[in-house]
């Protein structure tokens, strides 16, 4: 090929007439490629007569009737679209990301809190952490706990009030914040409320 040729392109008159001719017929081709799918079957379509622009030579050509280049040219194109389809991986949707969350019987998250929490806990005084155990991890009532550990109910009560404020400032990614209101969490991940 020239470069006079490389350059040239379809007389806008000639594309129109072969669009006119055979653009309907070549769209319902298309159609039949892509199962119904209106969209591709244009794209394909569009894609066809740029390739025709494109090849002046081939409407030069001594041929009866265009329509045969068109098919297979349409034809190709859909089967390239088809593989590049098949390549690409599969889009998804925000439905499927639910299904890759972690369920709720994955411990991790548990496991991660309770690790969290006895490193806490490591950081009280022993009087706060007697308290805290009797209460929270033994279920203890403030006057069982009281007996327990031998000191007045009032002082269980002041003990566990000072113990859960150093456990907040201890584990700043759980509860609630500085100045957050009785029962507040405050943050995106907060697993224990203190």
């Amino acid at each position: 090929m020239t470069t006079t040729t490389l350059c040239r392109r379809t007389d806008a008159h000639a594309l129109a007439r072969l669009h006119s001719e055979h653009g309907k017929a070549l769209y319902g081709f298309l159609l039949g490629l892509t199962f119904g799918d209106r969209h591709r079957a244009e794209d394909l379509l569009q894609e066809t007569l740029f390739r025709a622009w494109k090849h002046p030579e081939v409407l030069e050509s001594d041929h009866a009737s265009m329509r045969p280049w068109l098919y297979t040219v349409g034809r190709r194109l859909a089967i390239d679209a088809r593989r590049a389809r098949q390549v690409r991986p599969a889009e998804v949707g925000p439905d499927a990301l639910d299904t890759h969350a972690p369920s709720a019987e994955d411990g991790t998250e548990q496991a991660v809190t309770v690790l969290d929490v006895r490193e806490a806990l490591r950081t009280l005084s022993p009087e706060h952490r007697a308290v805290l155990v009797q209460i929270y991890f033994r279920g203890a009532s403030v006057c069982e706990a009281a007996r327990a550990l031998g000191v007045p109910a009032g002082t269980v009560k002041s003990r566990t009030h000072y113990a859960l404020r150093a456990l907040r400032e201890a584990m700043p990614g759980y509860g609630p914040g500085p100045g957050a209101g009785p029962g507040a969490v405050s943050g995106p991940d907060r697993r224990v409320a203190a």
